[in-house]
């Protein structure tokens, strides 16, 4: 065993599926624009929402609906948003790896839906990047990297920490490099998703 644990990967991540699957950073965070460029050079695709659309759960779930392409029978909840995430066939997918980057997001701290909107997108974005169905078994598609970051202009990443945590025990959050973190780690999501960041 190296006597020098490995660095950490570079945050956030857009193109790798690995966790997290979240993440909360400054909107002038010059690694998001990287990322989507990294993205878009490999054939991926980066979605952008306002995050003033998405104030009030329903507004939130027609935008996903409208800008991911989502099937006329979405039901506008999070089990459904869960479910078209983690089997996306937006307009012109063809399973390319995904990012979606929500502007303006720092409305979205006194939303009382917060947690479980963040708890829907881990979720998805874990079985879209495993291909697997709720049980953890996998599906016959083919796996594609989907991740989500919130930029914020005003408010600092960490202020979200305590609504995301409150929300599900399986979500784990962390402030990494002025960025808040978010995966799922409970054994309960087969497929390997680690705890982030690591302990050691």
């Amino acid at each position: 065993m190296s006597p020098h644990p490995a660095p950490a990967p570079t945050l956030p991540t857009l193109t790798a599926r690995r966790s997290p699957w979240v993440t909360f950073t400054p909107s002038a965070d010059p690694r998001v624009a990287a990322a989507g460029a990294e993205l878009r050079a490999a054939g991926g695709i980066v979605l952008r929402l306002d995050g003033e659309e998405l104030h009030e759960a329903g507004c939130l779930h027609r935008a996903f609906a409208r800008e991911l392409g989502f099937p006329g029978y979405y039901g506008h909840n999070w089990d459904a948003l869960v479910d078209c995430l983690g089997d996306w066939h937006g307009p012109g997918h063809g399973k390319q790896d995904v990012a979606v980057l929500i502007d303006g997001a720092d409305v979205l701290l006194d939303a009382e839906f917060l947690g479980v909107f963040v708890w829907a997108l881990a979720a998805g974005a874990w079985r879209a990047n495993f291909m697997v169905d709720a049980d953890g078994e996998p599906n016959d598609g083919t796996p594609f990297a989907l991740h989500f970051v919130f930029l914020l202009d005003r408010t600092p990443p960490e202020a979200f920490a305590g609504a995301v945590a409150a929300a599900d025990p399986d979500l784990a959050v962390a402030v990494v490099d002025g960025r808040l973190v978010v995966t799922l780690t409970d054994t309960e999501w087969p497929g390997g998703d680690p705890v982030w960041p690591p302990v050691g």
